[in-house]
């Protein structure tokens, strides 16, 4: 039976045995197997990211041998799932009957933890694709495309960009498809982490995206047959740190105040398939920009940020940057994206998106060290430190920036280091809630020549 296959899988934790037996469950398929082919269907519908079922409250049915195993069935109600075609309490009575029709073992097996994205197997997508890539059970990736940072490639700051503010949010990718055909008000939003993780603590705009849909839906991109796409972006609040909390909250959730601030879009079908050939300028001016006012006013939950394009070509265009960027700071931003003006979206790493931040250094006293963890066992950790700067209290514990050199050296004569003033370099001073400033990607770069003790 199917389920069997997990039992297989769970009979070793190497990863050279999961990939055996998920090639021995592609052999049986091929050779006619209905057993392999419904387990290998399951882990498509397990792991596919764009899978959702809406529902944790998954009934245990006990004791139940001699069943049908209607899997056929199994699979329509996944579809309805996942389309919305059932919600709610609908769903769930959907759910407790289906468990009824399954023996027990299959059920607990199998097909339970399929609703809930978790084979429980120890194999992950990449483990199965390894096998199945390129078959009808391959598993659809999620990706995004990526920046890269500027300073590292200063030969690339040339040509036609576009200059945008950086956020300092939350990447989330929107999926937005047709529920029902035909009906633009059935709209089915998820929302998803750069990773592929569901995201569901921000109704809100989720909602927003629903209802805004007819603005989508008349976009230019939506024109040419369009109307399942991804719109990529960030979620945005005051407070960066009590954000990143809430949106990993189980109860007592509040993201009101959170905006969803969307600065590209991706047909669905190109998304999936890693690449769309529509240059960045295309997309920004001419599918975003038209409708930016309407939405950015009808939907405070959700704005297009739309930049302005300059020729890194002319010194123009570099003077432009620089007044750009500076003013981005001005305001608030982490700083600049630049972005190939001529480039498509590709669902990686590159160098057509490169970002632009400043840094700040602040020199803060040792307080304390801590010992490193895994390979960092035995010598330094992070260094516990503390100081006031332009009149915040900074609380940090530094733990980048150091070779294993540093480490040991620092962590042989521990004691010899407390008083002493380091000078840190960070990304920006955050807020905590509780009004304790901290810094953004703290790395330590020297200690400043004070003995311990010393006034600065």
């Amino acid at each position: 039976m199917p389920h069997l296959w997990i039992h297989k899988l769970n009979e070793s934790n190497s990863r050279l045995h999961k990939l055996d037996v998920i090639r021995q469950a592609l052999e049986a398929a091929n050779l006619g197997s209905k057993d392999a082919e419904v387990f290998l269907y399951m882990a498509w519908y397990a792991y596919n990211p764009y899978n959702t079922y809406n529902t944790k409250q998954i009934p245990v049915i006990p004791d139940l041998v001699g069943k049908d195993n209607p899997y056929d069935e199994f699979f329509e109600l996944l579809v309805r799932l996942n389309g919305r075609e059932v919600t709610g309490h609908a769903a769930q009575a959907e759910i407790e009957r289906m468990a009824c029709q399954f023996n027990t073992d299959v059920w607990e097996t199998l097909l339970r933890p399929v609703i809930l994205k978790d084979l429980r197997s120890g194999a992950t997508i990449k483990t199965f694709n390894k096998i199945v890539k390129g078959t009808k059970y391959e598993i659809p990736l999620f990706e995004a495309q990526l920046a890269t940072d500027s300073a590292k490639h200063q030969k690339k700051l040339n040509g036609k960009k576009i200059l945008e503010a950086k956020l300092d949010g939350i990447r989330v990718v929107a999926v937005i498809k047709n529920a029902t055909a035909g009906l633009l008000s059935k709209r089915k939003v998820t929302l998803f982490s750069r990773n592929g993780k569901e995201l569901k603590n921000f109704p809100q705009i989720a909602k927003q995206l629903e209802t805004s849909s007819t603005l989508f839906a008349s976009a230019k991109f939506s024109e040419s047959r369009y109307t399942d796409y991804v719109l990529d972006g960030e979620i945005i609040s005051k407070n960066f740190q009590a954000l990143m909390k809430q949106a990993q909250r189980k109860t007592n959730v509040d993201t009101s105040d959170s905006v969803y601030t969307v600065f590209d879009v991706i047909p669905l079908d190109k998304f999936t398939r890693g690449r769309w050939n529509v240059p960045q300028r295309v997309r920004s001016f001419e599918y975003l920009q038209p409708i930016q006012v309407q939405v950015n006013l009808q939907c405070p939950s959700v704005q297009i940020l739309c930049g302005i394009e300059v020729d890194l070509d002319t010194p123009e265009g570099h003077n432009i940057m620089k007044r750009y960027a500076q003013d981005m700071v001005d305001m608030g931003y982490e700083g600049i994206m630049i972005k190939d003006a001529n480039a498509p979206y590709e669902c990686k790493r590159g160098t057509a998106w490169m970002k632009w931040k400043p840094t700040i250094t602040v020199d803060l006293e040792v307080m304390s060290l801590e010992e490193g963890t895994g390979r960092n066992k035995g010598r330094l950790g992070a260094l516990v430190c503390e100081g006031t700067d332009q009149g915040k209290l900074i609380k940090v514990n530094v733990g980048g920036g150091f070779s294993d050199a540093q480490r040991k050296e620092i962590w042989d004569v521990s004691a010899g280091n407390i008083g002493m003033i380091a000078e840190v370099k960070a990304d920006a001073v955050t807020q905590a809630e509780n009004g304790v400033y901290s810094l953004r990607f703290p790395r330590f770069v020297t200690f400043r020549g004070f003995s311990p003790g010393e006034k600065i």
